[in-house]
């Protein structure tokens, strides 16, 4: 079977999993987008997500995590629904990918199933599978790939679903036809992203600091309080924030996912905060099982709705 047939399969393959977004990139070292990682790191715009700064090498080249990688199948899932978040002051906001099921475990299926489809297709095909948690540069293979372009506030774009996608890759050891025709980048003059952002996070076009991110102090920052730069600019962020793509142009054109599984849990939507503060370590657990909102664990959900809860009191006392 030539490349150009077995390429077409696989990414009809993958459609039919339910990817909906497919395309593939030579496997080879990534230049300049892993300079550009490691400048980053060196400026300390990780924060304290110490897990970026492991196998670096690795990261910037698919062929040392997986030894015989020729071609990466970069795939991508909507996930938007059309649900909206409360502006209810007692409740707290859940980031919309976080609103359904772990995504994880849903991509990973997904993923596991195109991989068994292949390896029983292909004679000597062997692969890996990348949701998230390896160390590859997910956005830097959708955008060789074809999938979109990165966007100025650092998420990939896509022009049939915008940024509300999850990434996700296959690496093979297998030739295949590759992406010539990169998506040109249409996020033009907008600074849309830039200047939404309460805590400036995006410090220039194509920049994020972590340090300065609602979405990271939400969920990856392990520090018993929330350090002052939130104080008063969490805009109601209980877990993650969306400020960023919800002011995107791009982001105008949403599709809502055929995946039921990422449709909102009721208590996702508009969790009380109050209620957050009294829940028990057991009825956390329970609530959240299966949820991607346990990456934060109760500990950091607790002092994300007291920083709340604290800056709607310190509001109340000003109006006074």
């Amino acid at each position: 079977m030539d490349k150009r047939l077995l390429t077409e399969r696989i990414l009809e393959k993958a459609k039919s999993l339910g990817f909906d977004l497919a395309g593939v990139a030579k496997a080879e070292s990534l230049e300049p987008e892993g300079k550009r990682l490691v400048e980053w790191l060196e400026r300390g715009h990780q924060g304290e997500m110490t897990w970026l700064t492991r196998d670096p090498a690795k990261r910037g080249d698919p062929r040392l995590l997986f030894p015989g990688t020729k071609s990466v199948v970069s795939l991508a899932v909507n996930y938007y629904t059309p649900a909206q978040h409360s502006e209810d002051p007692e409740t707290g906001k859940i980031s919309r990918y976080a609103w359904g099921d772990d995504y994880h475990e849903i991509i990973k299926d997904k993923l596991w199933s195109l991989l068994n489809w292949v390896e029983e297709t292909i004679p000597d095909a062997k692969g890996k599978v990348c949701v998230d948690t390896a160390p590859i540069m997910d956005k830097a293979w959708a955008v060789r790939a074809g999938l979109g372009w990165l966007g100025k506030h650092t998420n990939v774009i896509t022009r049939e679903f915008g940024s509300w996608v999850f990434l996700a890759e296959m690496l093979l050891n297998v030739e295949l036809e590759y992406n010539d025709t990169p998506v040109e980048d249409h996020c033009g003059s907008c600074t849309a992203c830039l200047d939404a952002c309460p805590t400036k996070a995006i410090t220039e076009p194509y920049l994020v600091d972590s340090n300065l991110c609602i979405s990271y102090a939400t969920i990856e920052l392990r520090s018993a309080e929330l350090p002052d730069q939130f104080t008063g600019n969490l805009d109601g962020w209980l877990y993650g924030c969306d400020i960023c793509q919800d002011v995107c142009p791009w982001n105008r054109f949403q599709i809502p996912t055929g995946e039921t599984r990422f449709e909102p849990r009721p208590h996702n939507l508009s969790p009380n905060n109050e209620e957050i503060l009294s829940l028990t370590h057991e009825e956390y657990v329970e609530r959240f099982r299966k949820s991607a909102v346990k990456r934060t664990k109760l500990s950091g959900l607790q002092r994300n709705a007291r920083a709340l809860v604290d800056s709607k009191e310190e509001y109340s006392d000003t109006e006074k």
